[in-house]
């Protein structure tokens, strides 16, 4: 049996799970809705506030997605309540940025200013010059959208600056050696 899948999932007061034809779930709670179609074969039962996914054989695939399917469902549900958060950090001499209204602005060296907007889903914060939060009730979406912010610098390995997650460990290497440098 599946370690994961066979754990049950409560659903707290205040959030509305609807299963429809062919495992289209949608659950609604206080930080927004969120609609994921499942695989078709995956059992999904919804009893007074508890959900479950069974399998419907010893399948090699089957096996699979068990596990895969209630770790979906677990994060729908504890999104629209809780919602999701990464920090980011921006290390380096001259690199900050700042949110104006709705975008945040970056100087990262290039000799242009990095404009990233915000959407309807993912929330941005700066609580400082050197520090991001994204913030929503999608988990894919919002690790998605850290990457992408990171990707506009990603840190380099000589000096460690640009953009990297909060407790991220950058590998240092070690700089072209100088003229007194033996073979």
């Amino acid at each position: 049996m599946s370690r994961i899948g066979i754990k049950p999932i409560s659903v707290p007061a205040g959030v509305d799970v609807t299963i429809a034809e062919g495992n289209l779930v949608t659950v609604k709670g206080p930080k927004g809705t969120l609609t994921k179609k499942l695989h078709g074969d995956m059992i999904i039962k919804n009893d007074a506030g508890v959900l479950t996914v069974e399998r419907p054989s010893e399948d090699k695939m089957h096996k699979s997605l068990h596990g895969l399917t209630r770790t979906l469902l677990n994060n729908m549900v504890e999104g629209v309540t809780n919602g999701f958060t990464k920090q980011l950090e921006i290390v380096g001499v001259g690199y900050r940025g700042q949110k104006q209204g709705k975008n945040l602005v970056l100087n990262l060296g290039f000799s242009n200013q990095v404009v990233i907007a915000e959407t309807d889903t993912i929330k941005l914060e700066m609580p400082d010059a050197n520090h991001i939060t994204v913030s929503g009730c999608d988990k894919q979406e919002v690790g998605q959208f850290a990457c992408e912010i990171r990707k506009k610098r990603p840190p380099e390995p000589y000096k460690g600056k640009g953009i990297r997650y909060v407790g991220e460990y950058v590998i240092h290497k070690e700089g072209k050696a100088g003229k007194g440098a033996k073979k």
